[in-house]
């Protein structure tokens, strides 16, 4: 005990929720200690890291020619690794302060559909951003965990992990995922439907950013008991080609079309799931029900959708935006730390299901 006190001056245990849109990170006993989005704001001329997070995100689609904001995550992997090293050092930084004399170690979710080459691309960005041991777990496993789902029970449970770039659709019994699904379709994937929406029906030309508020503030999968409406500002792109700014004024009913797409492969993601699951799993689950977590999860009325094309209990988890990263801190705080296994032991292995995509 007097032991572990001195190593934790020394140095920090940190789990990271590395996701599309938002990183989270989660410092053993501390908790959840940062919550940012994924974005980098770099100086092209230079290549000086101007910004990350927060910060950066403000700067998208505002920024002069020189400056350029990325994400350098897409559809949960690593799509630009430097950036990601530069994103991932600021935020262990932050996570350890300034005075920790050991390097941390790193637990990082990671989307079951990852290859090989993506795995060590994570591995080897952590290590390169100061990390001195890493371990990776599946999303959705961290996911169930985070939620308090009963994961360790020879039991069927189920959970719908909706984050920026994959939706992870796990059945997890034994501490362990017996069945899963990835698709990449998920919150970018809305966003842009709003975008080509948005394009097309009202000649307004938008950014991520304003799809993203539309779908916070009027989004929805399923009819609302009270629909609503949004003011929306854009650039103009109609005939007449005058490319200044317009408003219009957009209603819920026609974002539920647009999300119509991205939401219809989710379900079939789900239902995918379903109907390829052993017998004695289906009957659980008649029990157990359905868990949503991610961000996407909050979509209004996704649940009552699932539900219906399941016929089983659907519920959105208490904390669904830190299901993940909370997940990670469990699994770091527990007396059976993911250090104390063999490296293999970090990842759970299960039968993938027929909705990559």
């Amino acid at each position: 005990m007097f032991f572990d006190k001195i190593k934790s001056l020394l140095s920090n245990d940190i789990g990271i929720d590395l996701g599309t849109m938002n990183t989270l990170v989660y410092v053993v006993d501390r908790g959840v200690v940062l919550q940012e989005p994924s974005v980098v704001a770099i100086n092209a001329d230079t290549g000086k890291v101007l910004a990350v997070g927060s910060q950066a995100k403000i700067m998208i689609g505002r920024t002069p020619g020189n400056i350029r904001a990325i994400r350098p995550m897409r559809e949960g992997v690593i799509a630009d690794a430097e950036v990601t090293d530069e994103m991932l050092r600021y935020f262990i930084r932050r996570a350890s302060g300034r005075f920790k004399i050991m390097q941390p170690r790193v637990l990082i979710a990671v989307p079951t559909g990852i290859t090989g080459v993506e795995t060590r691309a994570v591995q080897d960005s952590a290590r390169r951003a100061g990390a001195r041991d890493v371990r990776l777990v599946q999303e959705p496993l961290a996911s169930a965990i985070g939620v308090g789902l009963p994961v360790e029970e020879p039991t069927g449970s189920m959970v719908v992990d909706i984050g920026g770039g994959t939706t992870e659709v796990a059945i997890i019994s034994l501490a362990n995922i017996v069945h899963s699904a990835s698709v990449k379709c998920a919150g970018d994937a809305m966003d842009e439907s709003i975008v080509k929406h948005m394009k097309k029906v009202h000649n307004l030309l938008i950014g991520e950013r304003t799809a993203e508020e539309i779908k916070i503030q009027i989004g929805s999968a399923y009819k609302m008991d009270e629909e609503k409406q949004m003011e929306v500002k854009g650039r103009d792109i109609g005939q007449h080609g005058s490319c200044l700014p317009r408003m219009v004024t957009i209603t819920s009913e026609e974002i539920r079309e647009a999300l119509s797409e991205p939401v219809s492969r989710i379900v079939y993601a789900v239902r995918t799931a379903l109907d390829t699951c052993k017998p004695e799993l289906s009957a659980d689950l008649i029990d157990n029900g359905i868990v949503l977590a991610g961000g996407g999860a909050l979509l209004r009325g996704l649940d009552r959708l699932l539900s219906e094309e399941t016929g089983l209990a659907v519920s959105v988890a208490s904390d669904a935006l830190r299901a993940v990263v909370n997940g990670t801190g469990v699994m770091l705080e527990s007396p059976h730390s993911v250090f104390s296994q063999p490296i293999d032991s970090s990842i759970g292995r299960g039968d993938r299901g027929g909705a990559e995509g």
